[in-house]
C-alpha cells in the first residue's frame, strides 16, 4: 500500500514521518513542496505516475491566518487551486484523498461544539481558501476525508507551543488571550488518526465504503489560548508572569473565532478511535 503525502516538511508532514516506521505494511512517499507542488497540476501527475499510491495524504496549507489578509492570492492558489489539483489528480488514479482542513471555517458564534454539518462561516481569507478547498475537492470526485482540525501543535515547525516556550526564554512577562477557546491538537495524534482511517478503509470491502465525507478531530477537552499557554509553562517548569487579556487588547489582521470546538462523535463512531485529553497529550510532547 503506498501513500504519497504532500507538504512533508510542514508539522503534520514531519509528524507523519516521525511514526511512518511504526506501519510497516505502508510504502510512505514523503514530497516537500520542491519535489511535488500542488499548484502545479503537471508536477503533480508526474508524482502519481512514478509512484501510483493508493492513498494521498496532503498535508501541504497556507496557514498563515493573518498574512493571509494581505496575500489573498497566494492562500488561494494553495489551498483552493492546489486542493483541486490534487483531487483531479486522484480521481483519475483512483486514490483517496485525505484532505486537511481547519475549525476556521467556522465563525466561532456557537455555544455548543461544531458538529461537521454546521453551516460554515469563515471570517477571514484563510478560513475562506480552507472551506473552498474543501468545496472544490467536493465537486471533482467522491473518494475523499476531509479531515477539519484546531490548534495544532507538536515538537515539529513553527506552533503556538513552541512560540510560547521560545517568547518565555526572552521576556519575563506575557500576555494571551483568554475569550477564545478552542482544543489544542498533537499533530501526532492527528498523525496516528490518518493512518487509522486508512488502514480501516483499506480493510474494508469496496462496497462497504460509504465513509467518505466530513470528519472532526482534535484532542478532548476545551481551553483558551491563555490556559494553553499556562499549561505548556506548568509542564516545561517555565516560571513567567502570564496575563490573560480579551481579544480586544490583541488586534490582528484577521478575525479570530471565539468558539470553534468541535464535535467528534463522527469519527469516533465510524473508526472507533480513542481520542486522549489535549492535557495529556501536551505533556506527552517533548521538545
Amino acid at each position: 500500500m503506498v501513500v504519497l503525502v504532500t507538504g512533508a516538511n510542514g508539522q503534520l508532514g514531519q509528524a507523519l514521518q516521525s511514526i511512518s516506521g511504526n506501519y510497516p505494511e505502508i510504502d510512505f512517499v514523503f514530497c516537500d513542496s520542491t519535489r511535488l507542488d500542488i499548484t502545479d497540476l503537471n508536477n503533480i501527475k508526474q508524482s502519481f505516475k512514478q509512484f501510483k499510491p493508493d492513498y494521498c495524504i496532503n498535508a501541504a496549507a497556507y496557514t498563515a491566518v493573518d498574512k493571509a489578509e494581505s496575500e489573498p492570492e497566494k492562500a488561494q492558489l494553495i489551498n483552493v487551486i492546489g486542493a483541486k489539483n490534487l483531487a483531479e489528480v486522484c480521481k483519475e488514479y483512483d486514490t483517496i484523498l485525505l484532505h486537511i482542513s481547519t475549525d476556521f471555517v467556522f465563525d466561532g458564534t456557537n455555544k455548543t461544539a461544531y458538529k461537521e454539518e454546521d453551516t460554515p462561516n469563515p471570517t477571514g481569507v484563510y478560513g475562506l481558501t480552507k472551506l473552498q478547498g474543501e468545496k472544490a475537492i467536493q465537486e471533482t470526485f467522491d473518494n475523499y476525508f476531509i479531515i477539519r482540525t484546531s490548534w495544532v501543535y507538536s515538537q515539529f515547525a513553527n506552533n503556538f507551543m513552541k512560540t510560547m516556550l521560545r517568547l518565555a526564554s526572552e521576556r519575563d512577562s506575557l500576555s494571551v488571550v483568554n475569550d477564545q477557546i478552542g482544543t489544542p491538537t498533537n499533530a501526532v495524534d492527528l498523525a496516528e488518526v490518518l493512518i487509522s482511517i486508512i488502514i480501516k478503509t483499506q480493510n474494508s470491502q469496496p462496497e462497504t465504503r460509504n465513509i467518505f465525507g466530513i470528519y472532526n478531530f482534535s484532542n478532548e477537552g476545551r481551553c483558551s489560548w491563555y490556559d494553553f499557554a499556562k499549561e505548556i509553562f506548568e509542564i516545561n517548569n517555565v516560571n513567567i508572569n502570564l496575563s490573560a487579556i480579551p481579544t480586544t487588547s490583541f488586534p490582528t489582521p484577521a478575525k479570530r473565532p471565539a468558539y470553534s470546538v468541535l464535535d467528534k462523535t463522527k469519527i469516533k463512531k465510524f473508526f472507533q478511535v480513542e481520542i486522549k485529553d489535549w492535557k495529556e497529550s501536551l505533556k506527552a510532547c517533548k521538545i
